[in-house]
């Protein structure tokens, strides 16, 4: 029996197929690929096909991500699995550099990330403005180049009860490519219909032989982009009044396209390695990357007119630059050896991620014209990881002659988060004409924002699982977690299999997860200008966001944070057809308890406690994270495929795939002193963003048809209604729905193969140019934001026209 690394295959006793693996049929001849389709998450039994699993789970390759035409990871992965939602976003600071994805409807930190099976560490920004998963941090998926990955697996299953905190909604496995020799370059150009948004990546990957039968893979990625912009015009009033009274004749010449709202201009750099060789009596194994990105994106424009300009640096006002610098670092090395008839693995990794704010073209008023700089350091965020870990598996004998995979391990995990503070200039006040003070777009890191603070957690599983019959199997799974911070938990998952006849079969799961409070939610705090609801009216204000050490969050009694808590099910039918056709369905559901959330602000006129916690500091309104919510989470995944022999006219495949995902918010408990503040707290916008910011129904029908050198891909892609709330004063919660959606978008390539080595692609994404519905002009702000800014999952760029040349060696 060929042995099996514990960890790659260590998820819950789970697995199906997705639009790639069930595109597989009985008539392929590639016998060493269906053994690897097979080698993917979720089962240590060895003799398993793509379809033989107890969960979901959807197989992804290098070949079909690349085929999408996407220039990043992540949103290739959301137009090849509908579960997966990236949204796109703008004017949400950090967001704009790292934005949000979540699987199933669920937060982004509901989703635990893998890289060749080893827990991946998330990003050290906090999405703290109106983006999907507001509060949260997720792992940055575009921080692995897409030329390094062989294959992602996107388990649709918990899985807590084998690798702890955050894999609630599922796991996405990352693989690494593998290969010994041979590679391939391409480059790729191209750019939107309106004309903008130029971009360009170059991306290569090769292998090398090491010892008698070792691989060293080294993949790189450059990319560049040009931003786009699709604000509308800005018809507020930009100049001061004459002294008569009469508009400044500037009015009248002004560039009233003054917002960016659209694609961040972008540029990144990523390298990433993959290692493994025989030694002794088992293999070593090391892989490990770096990213540097570094994005420019609008804020809000400063008119003129406002206080907080300075005329005499911008006579027109300005529009502030958010330009992080985004690194991102990992290693992983490991020995796995065997010893009798067990496999043990050891292994150890470090990841960090840092997020530095720089703000260009902008001032800080307060210190006057002939003082403040106009670009600054605003602060560095930056979160560290550290993992080790120790599995052992085998097999005993079992009844009816079957084999009990047993499976045991311990982890160890450390993290770190620290906040830096900024240049002294981005957040002082100069005292100029009693102008705001801090640096306009972002305001820096104070000295008392500064925090470097560490927690670590302790990990200890078993894990079994058997084929008891060659129409039955099961498997169990228990966890014990103890954190520094807060305490212990227990999770577990049992899961299940039958086969019905040799084409269909059933299969479920029932389990508990949690997700600890990430330390990003413990100690993040900051002071900066948001804009704010305020009586019906959208103003400029000094909002904080002040962790559980800050005095703020002690003086109103707000209670530290506890882990959430679930329990699901999953049940599904698995249909393995003739000649290739293959069908799965499966329903879940999740319920989570204690949701940790980042509230809406709270002024000093809610409360008296809130007006004396606010004396103390200078933030004019505050907000903070809390355990507040419950929500019941219900889906149903359907997926098919086959492949369709046409003779003379070629090989035609086609894959459906369908997600639909509804999240209901079952009860809210908020801290003692916010009872009856609900709707200030918890607001109507807030619960919209929870539930309905994200498509319940999502799907795609593919097809790929090749004939000798011509291969053509046609992708049609359906994102179902979402809902974006912008309660004003006077209107009714209802009355204030936005619905959007539902929109179809397709995508077309075509590849010419000049030979086995070089070929010719040109594609179009979004080729109609779809995009979301306008917003209802209610104010000013509507006509310059044309299309919502948040949360699309189309985007608002419209159609992107590319060509690629690629070269195999």
């Amino acid at each position: 029996m060929k042995r099996i690394n514990p960890i790659t295959l260590a998820l819950a006793s789970s697995f199906l197929v997705a639009p790639v693996a069930l595109a597989q049929n009985a008539d392929t001849n590639d016998s060493a690929e269906v053994e690897e389709v097979i080698q993917v998450v979720g089962s240590r039994l060895s003799m398993r096909t793509a379809t033989d699993g107890a969960a979901p789970v959807d197989i992804i390759s290098g070949e079909d991500l690349a085929a999408t035409g996407m220039t990043d990871t992540a949103k290739a992965l959301q137009y090849a699995v509908p579960s997966f939602n990236f949204p796109s976003s703008s004017i949400t600071d950090g967001s704009d550099a790292v934005r949000p994805a979540s699987l199933r409807g669920l937060s982004p930190d509901h989703t635990l990330v893998l890289i060749n099976g080893k827990r991946r560490h998330s990003s050290a920004l906090v999405h703290l403005n109106g983006t999907t998963g507001r509060g949260s941090s997720n792992v940055d998926l575009n921080a692995i180049p897409m030329s390094a990955i062989k294959r992602i697996e996107v388990l649709r299953d918990g899985a807590a009860a084998l690798y702890g905190s955050d894999a609630i909604a599922g796991v996405i496995n990352v693989v690494l490519k593998d290969n010994s020799e041979g590679g391939s370059a391409s480059f790729q150009l191209g750019q939107t219909h309106k004309g903008d948004g130029e971009q360009w990546r170059a991306s290569a990957s090769t292998g090398f032989s090491v010892g008698e039968d070792g691989a060293l893979t080294v993949s790189g990625e450059l990319q560049h982009k040009n931003r786009t912009n699709r604000a509308g015009p800005d018809t507020r009033q930009q100049y001061p009044l004459l002294e008569n009274g009469d508009p400044d004749p500037r009015e009248e010449t002004f560039d009233r396209q003054s917002f960016h709202i659209g694609q961040a201009e972008y540029e990144n750099a990523s390298l990433f390695a993959n290692f493994d060789m025989t030694l002794g009596d088992g293999r070593i194994y090391a892989f490990g990357g770096m990213s540097d990105r570094k994005s420019e994106s609008g804020a809000f424009y400063r008119r003129a007119i406002q206080s907080n300009t300075l005329t005499e640096i911008y006579p027109d006002g300005f529009l502030p630059i958010l330009a992080p610098d985004v690194k991102d670092y990992s290693m992983y090395a490991g020995y796995e050896w065997y010893l009798g008839e067990w496999t043990l693995d050891f292994s150890g990794g470090y990841g960090v991620s840092e997020f530095q704010y720089n703000v260009e073209n902008s001032l800080n008023a307060s210190l006057g014209p002939d003082v403040t700089p106009t670009s600054f350091d605003a602060g560095t965020l930056t979160n560290e990881e550290s993992n080790i870990t120790f599995d052992a598996q085998r097999f005993v004998p079992f009844v009816n002659n079957s084999d009990l995979s047993i499976a045991f391990g311990v982890s160890y995990r450390d993290n770190t988060y620290q906040i830096e503070a900024g240049e002294e200039a981005s957040y002082i006040n100069g005292g100029y004409e009693d102008r705001p003070a801090g640096s306009q777009g972002y305001t820096g890191f104070r000295p008392d924002a500064e925090v470097n603070q560490s927690r670590d957690n302790v990990g200890v599983y078993f894990e079994t699982e058997n084929q008891l019959t060659t129409d039955f199997m099961w498997g169990a799974a228990v966890r014990y977690e103890d954190y520094s911070d807060f305490g212990d938990n227990t999770s577990w998952k049992v899961s299940g299999r039958y086969d019905i006849t040799d084409r269909i079969a059933v299969r479920g799961a029932v389990n508990t997860g949690f997700r600890a409070p990430s330390a990003q939610q413990l100690y993040f705090t900051n002071i900066s200008t948001l804009a704010v609801d305020v009586d019906g009216e959208t103003v400029l204000q000094r909002s904080g966001t002040f962790n559980s050490l800050s005095p703020v969050t002690d003086a109103l009694n707000i209670p530290d944070l506890e882990p959430e808590e679930s329990d699901s099910i999953s049940a599904g039918i698995v249909w393995n057809g003739y000649d290739g056709l293959a069908i799965t369905l499966d329903y879940f559901r999740i319920n989570i308890d204690d949701r940790i959330i980042l509230s809406n602000q709270v002024f000093p006129g809610d409360s008296p406690a809130v007006a004396d916690a606010l004396s103390t500091v200078s933030a004019e309104n505050a907000r903070f994270f809390i355990n507040a919510v419950d929500t019941k989470t219900e889906g149903l995944d359907i997926v098919a495929s086959k492949t369709f022999s046409l003779n003379d006219f070629g090989e035609l495949k086609a894959q459906l795939a369908y997600g639909f995902n509804n999240t209901e918010i079952e009860s809210v408990n908020l801290p003692p002193l916010f009872d009856g503040l609900e709707s200030v707290l918890f607001d109507y916008d807030e619960k919209i963003r929870m539930t309905d910011s994200t498509p319940d129904h999502s799907g795609s029908l593919g097809f790929t048809h090749s004939l000798g050198n011509w291969k053509t891909d046609v992708r049609f892609n359906y994102f179902g209604t979402y809902i974006i709330g912008d309660y004003d004063t006077g209107e009714t919660a209802e009355e204030a729905n936005d619905t959007y959606g539902p929109n179809w978008v397709t995508d077309i390539s075509v590849k010419y193969a000049f030979s086995d080595d070089l070929s010719l692609i040109v594609g179009g994404q979004n080729v109609f140019s779809e995009y979301p519905e306008e917003q209802p002009v209610e104010s000013a702000f509507d006509t310059i934001f044309k299309y919502p800014n948040t949360n699309s999952p189309i985007g608002f760029n419209g159609a992107y026209f590319y060509s690629e040349v690629e070269y195999k060696f």
